[in-house]
């Protein structure tokens, strides 16, 4: 049984991963020029910020210094999370994608555009924007009929963060305003 480098490089850094609180998403070893470049993608339920991949970095870079995992040419250790649209392969992948607009390729063909609502072990809940003025529409969409699914995204979505602002600012000019009339009338 013979195993590719990539299998042996996850076998010895998904424990070292997995002990940073981090999953390990992805491991590419790619030839550019004489170099070789390393390629680690790691991520987590609540994200993983610059300290966590620095700290990361650091522990993969003195595990793969003590091995044989890399041979002996030269190589660069590149670390990072998953990109902004990235590809939903695994079931906390869709888990971590919930509130996203997310563009789903259908096993029996077609394309569907729609917001993760809910998760569960059979599939995903979903809101289907409305088209042409029409409101949007709910869906259950099974995991066997989804053939990719990929993160999508988007510019221009008020957040529920800012509407909540906005609606404490309203608050705010509202109790500003009733302090201005109140010192016009006591003046």
């Amino acid at each position: 049984m013979s195993t590719t480098q990539s299998e042996r490089l996850r076998e010895l850094l998904e424990p070292l991963v997995a002990s940073q609180g981090l999953d390990l998403e992805e491991i590419t070893v790619d030839s550019v020029g004489r170099k070789r470049v390393l390629s680690v993608v790691v991520d987590s339920d609540s994200g993983a910020d610059l300290d966590q991949i620095a700290d990361v970095s650091r522990a993969l870079s003195a595990k793969l210094d003590e091995s044989d995992a890399m041979g002996e040419g030269e190589y660069t250790l590149e670390v990072g999370t998953p990109g902004a649209e990235r590809a939903l392969t695994e079931h906390r992948h869709y888990v971590r994608a919930v509130d996203r607009l997310v563009r789903f390729q259908l096993a029996e063909g077609g394309e569907l555009v729609a917001r993760i609502l809910t998760v569960d072990d059979e599939g995903l809940d979903l809101e289907v924007p409305g088209v042409k003025g029409r409101k949007a529409t709910t869906r259950r969409l099974p995991f066997g009929d989804i053939d990719k699914a990929r993160v999508q995204v988007e510019f221009n979505r008020k957040d529920k963060s800012d509407e909540h602002a906005k609606n404490e600012n309203d608050e705010i000019d509202e109790i500003d305003e009733i302090d201005e009339n109140e010192m016009e009338e006591e003046a």
